[in-house]
């Protein structure tokens, strides 16, 4: 019988990640469509991409699948092949390849069912996910966007809109796209007969929140078409002004991807211009947070003097003290 899930420590299995010689593509993708069983869904699926050492987090819900993985570059047409064969609604759906990736994004397969694919805390039974804002390619999100009136607005969270974004882009501060979503609507409450413009990492929280302002009584509402990601790509494909400045947040290990050269975030313990996340060394805190090549060596990849001498304590204190503690916060 094939095997369902991972079992063997995350220790190993980045250890042994680190050590392939042979490339990685990562990738995302998402696709909502009826799943009428997620649990028997999620488990031929894992054996598929077991079979193609496909590493990542995949979700799958009733509405659909959301996916980031990466897959060894001789097994990507495999991986197409697996993916596409999975379902007929998943036959030919975007791929979004990373802009700019090392291939050591993930080291194991995680595959999840879940509520929803993405939580959004809707639970009005009136809303259609399914009636969603029209697609811009780069070439008329560029157009559009330099029309006066026409308002951007970027749906990804906080921190991900601190290290890059659209030119003249709203941030809705968030850490939750549940948070985002009735705040969004607040928010732009004056503008529901303008040209509203969302767009997120890779398509799948912005095209739900087209839906949701058509919801809500928005009249022109559109969304980036497979996000900043695909945006970036057809845009350096075309050769079209790039209006996305700074660096895209990506969930994995690299935690970013270059996109342009300027740098428009702070460390956040010195100031200095910086835009590289990182998780607090001491495992009872993991705070994500930005800091600069100084302060990580001076505080040693923590955030405080506290957790700086937390850190250096024997593991087996250590593991005492987190016990309880709330991990993967985020600097607010």
């Amino acid at each position: 019988m094939s095997r369902l899930h991972n079992c063997t420590s995350n220790r190993e299995l980045k250890a042994r990640m680190l050590r392939e010689t042979e490339k990685r593509v990562t990738i995302s993708f998402y696709k909502y469509f009826p799943i009428t069983h997620p649990r028997q869904f999620r488990d031929d699926l894992y054996i598929r991409f077991d079979a193609v050492k496909v590493f990542g987090r995949v979700y799958i819900a009733k509405e659909g699948i959301n996916g980031q993985i990466s897959v060894p570059q001789s097994n990507l047409e495999a991986f197409r092949t697996a993916l596409y064969g999975a379902d007929p609604a998943l036959d030919g759906i975007r791929l979004n390849v990373a802009v700019d990736d090392d291939g050591k994004s993930f080291w194991v397969l995680r595959m999840k069912v879940r509520d929803k694919v993405v939580a959004d805390g809707i639970d009005d039974p009136t809303f259609d996910p399914s009636k969603t804002g029209k697609y811009l390619t780069a070439r008329e999100y560029n157009e559009i966007t330099g029309q006066p009136g026409t308002i951007v607005v970027d749906m990804r969270n906080h921190y991900e809109y601190e290290v890059g974004h659209f030119e003249n882009a709203i941030e809705v501060p968030s850490d939750t796209f549940r948070e985002q979503l009735p705040m969004a609507v607040d928010m732009l409450k004056e503008y529901k007969d303008s040209p509203v413009v969302m767009y997120c990492t890779g398509g799948i929280r912005c095209e739900k929140a087209s839906a949701y302002m058509l919801h809500h009584g928005f009249k022109h509402v559109y969304h980036v078409e497979g996000g900043i990601l695909e945006y970036v790509r057809k845009s350096r494909e075309e050769h079209l002004p790039m209006k996305f400045i700074g660096k895209n947040f990506v969930f994995d290990e690299r935690l970013g991807e270059r996109i342009s050269e300027e740098v428009i975030a702070y460390c956040h313990q010195c100031g200095a211009p910086c835009d590289m996340h990182t998780n607090c060394r001491n495992e009872g805190c993991h705070l994500l947070f930005i800091q600069c090549d100084k302060c990580a060596a001076e505080m040693d990849g923590c955030c405080s003097d506290h957790c700086r001498q937390l850190s250096l304590m024997p593991e087996e204190e250590r593991a005492i003290l987190r016990k309880g503690t709330d991990h993967g916060q985020i600097f607010q």
